[in-house]
């Protein structure tokens, strides 16, 4: 489902000069055994030197699923995860997925399960890997991040590259994570609706006062939190206290994060109700349907068009139905829900 081509009065369409820059060959390396599908031959090495939008790559030798990944891009070596789904011709849909504060691609890869639920539906699942085991979600330099856009570059150009070399469809690509990695899904929500089709944040609001992310355009977003969490409260933390290895950013509250992305795509009052284990407040994004749709086509946009936020009940810092065992101090993990298949639902369209 094209769900965020619905969302706006005119078409949407991959950015001109994304669109232009997909192309152009990127200067890349693969190895013979390293290139898979649209691998690059003529590429460079991985230890060449670009500037800022530039990318190399390279991928290891691996049978599908799983491929270890590097990309050059700003002048570092980056560096993902990638689960493929069976081998098919047709463009595959695309969820970058973005661990948490402290943690790495592997430990969102087990607790989240991703891979499996989205493969088995025939997407491509990319973890990247943060600097420093981190993302740069907020708008504020800080000694630790000096260029508060390089995480956004770096996911352009992640996602230029795999719709290039993996052949995802740029209608159809998806953001997601964990904590700081949900924060950092959701700035590129907001300040890159044009390229994603979709996000969800689990246990992730928006940066706040000086690091602010405010959306910029219509899009559907999920926010799913914890209403006990003990690390990043629902209520949002505007004054966040001091830390030794990299200040911890002000945010908003999980509904004031969601409310901000209704506002966004001109969404009418929210409607509240209880479900098992959890509250659900829904949005429904302004209809802007082209004059032409069938009156089918116009019932279905305004049905993928909403924004949501799922507060599960007994529930803190962690990824509700997950059965990795959080760290001390996260709080419980509910059951109640599995976010997995309810971010999964939401995206691809069946959970609206």
């Amino acid at each position: 489902m094209r769900s965020s081509r619905d969302l706006a009065s005119r078409a949407r369409r991959w950015p001109a000069a994304l669109a232009l820059a997909l192309l152009l060959p990127l200067a890349g390396c693969a190895t013979g055994a390293d290139s898979g599908p649209g691998g690059d031959p003529s590429a460079t090495g991985p230890g060449s030197a670009g500037g800022p939008g530039t990318a190399t790559a390279t991928a290891t030798a691996a049978p599908a699923p799983e491929v270890r990944g590097q990309l050059r891009a700003d002048d570092r070596t980056r560096r993902y995860l990638l689960h493929r789904p069976a081998a098919t011709d047709d463009p595959k849909p695309l969820l970058i997925a973005f661990h948490g504060r402290g943690a790495d691609a592997a430990e969102l890869r087990e607790k989240s399960r991703l891979e499996r639920a989205a493969t088995a539906r025939g997407m491509l699942v990319a973890f990247p890997e943060g600097l420093d085991h981190g993302w740069g979600a907020g708008t504020r330099a800080t000694k630790q991040r000096p260029d508060p856009g390089l995480d956004v570059r770096f996911t352009e150009a992640l996602i230029k590259h795999l719709v290039r070399t993996e052949h995802a469809d740029p209608e159809r690509v998806y953001a997601t994570g964990f904590s700081n990695g949900g924060s950092m899904a959701l700035r590129m929500a907001a300040e890159r609706p044009d390229l994603l089709a979709g996000a969800v944040s689990v246990s992730g609001q928006l940066p706040a006062g000086d690091a602010a992310v405010k959306p910029t355009g219509p899009l559907p977003v999920m926010v799913v939190y914890g209403a006990d969490d003990p690390v990043r409260p629902l209520a949002g933390w505007p004054s966040p206290p001091p830390d030794p290895e990299e200040p911890i950013l002000p945010s908003l509250s999980a509904r004031d994060t969601a409310a901000a992305f209704a506002a966004a795509g001109g969404a009418g009052k929210p409607v509240a109700r209880e479900e098992k284990g959890y509250d659900r407040t829904v949005w429904r994004l302004k209809d802007a349907a082209p004059a032409d749709s069938t009156a089918a086509a116009t019932e279905a946009a305004a049905a993928a068009a909403t924004v949501q936020l799922l507060v599960v009940h007994d529930a803190g810092h962690t990824w509700p139905g997950s059965t990795v065992a959080p760290p001390d101090g996260f709080g419980p993990v509910s059951k109640a829900l599995d976010a997995t298949g309810t971010l999964l639902d939401f995206l691809t369209g069946s959970g609206r």
